[in-house]
């Protein structure tokens, strides 16, 4: 899913379980693009770094930037035998990191988008858009 920096989906694209995010991210981001061609600049989680980045410059020109976790690198530490892990400093905000993932949060209040219950993508991509009609709907109304 790409979003616009208010959490409105701009494109959607689902597909089957045994494809990679990563994969599949060149695909959704062509499909933003050609919706919205001034499109300059996507912020991505760290699922997108290394190929992903070179294949969406070269194919679309839009630059991906991969927004890293505040404690990036402190999983990869080694601890000895008996030594404590390291402790975090505590959750720090990140700007541009979380917008996707506020979305499926908002997605994921609805009962039928609670659990993978579709059979097929494109009734799987139908209850996403009818959430979403849902969801927009009544952020108009509150206004």
């Amino acid at each position: 899913m790409v979003v616009d920096v208010l959490g409105i989906p701009c494109a959607i694209l689902i597909h089957a379980a045994d494809m990679q995010d990563r994969d599949g991210g060149l695909k959704v981001i062509a499909l933003a693009i050609a919706k919205f061609p001034s499109l300059k600049k996507i912020w991505a989680d760290g699922g997108y770094a290394g190929q992903c980045i070179v294949k969406v410059r070269a194919e679309t020109g839009v630059d991906l930037e991969v927004v890293k976790r505040s404690d990036e690198g402190s999983g990869a530490l080694w601890q000895k035998d008996g030594e404590d892990p390291p402790v975090s400093a505590g959750f720090k905000v990140v700007k541009w990191r979380w917008l996707v993932e506020r979305t499926f949060g908002w997605l994921g209040r609805h009962r039928r988008l609670s659990k993978d219950y579709e059979e097929t993508t494109e009734s799987s991509l139908a209850c996403v858009r009818l959430a979403l009609v849902w969801l927009l709907t009544r952020r108009l109304a509150a206004q």
